[in-house]
């Protein structure tokens, strides 16, 4: 399984093996044990092992105490950080935001029509794509300038769904 894992800002890609992770590039032999009733994990780390007290937090944020230091990470599977960096991108723009297809799909259902008032996070579109639906949500509050999309339309990566404009504006 592959994650992206966040560490005090800084950004690790993370592939889970039986026997070993790899983080950016590099293979390590490590295992992880669950102890039973017990928020606590076993990481061995070739000869060293360490009982690493576990915190969920929500959202995909952990708290994790290690050498009596207590950090916390965000630990998200690669399709989950994609989408969240997709939407950050496209809250970006000041002057209004581009929703856009991540990948090549079919949309599913369309949420949102011209002139509508959307919160932040709000579902706008639901795209089908390698038999999965993936509901792509409004970076931020705003106005619904287009939408050039409808069900049923196969759609292109990179390929303009819905404009918006920021809140207040129109």
């Amino acid at each position: 399984m592959k994650y992206v894992v966040t560490v005090r800002g800084r950004r690790f890609e993370v592939a889970v093996e039986e026997e070993a992770v790899v983080v950016d590039g590099t293979r390590l032999p490590a295992t992880l044990e669950a102890v039973d009733g017990v928020p606590v994990r076993i990481v061995r780390l070739g000869e060293r092992v360490l009982a690493v007290p576990v915190e969920a937090l929500g959202d995909g944020r952990w708290g994790l105490t290690a050498r009596g230091e207590r950090v916390e990470v965000e630990v998200l599977d690669e399709r989950t950080s994609f989408l969240r960096s997709l939407a950050t991108r496209v809250g970006a723009g000041g002057a209004g935001a581009r929703l856009t297809a991540p990948m090549p799909g079919l949309v599913v259902r369309v949420a949102a029509e011209p002139g509508q008032e959307v919160a932040a996070g709000a579902g706008l579109v639901v795209l089908e794509a390698m038999k999965m639906e993936n509901e792509l949500k409004a970076p931020g509050a705003g106005r619904v300038r287009t939408v050039l999309v409808s069900p049923g339309q196969a759609v292109e990566k990179g390929q303009l769904l819905i404009e918006l404009e920021p809140a207040g504006q129109g």
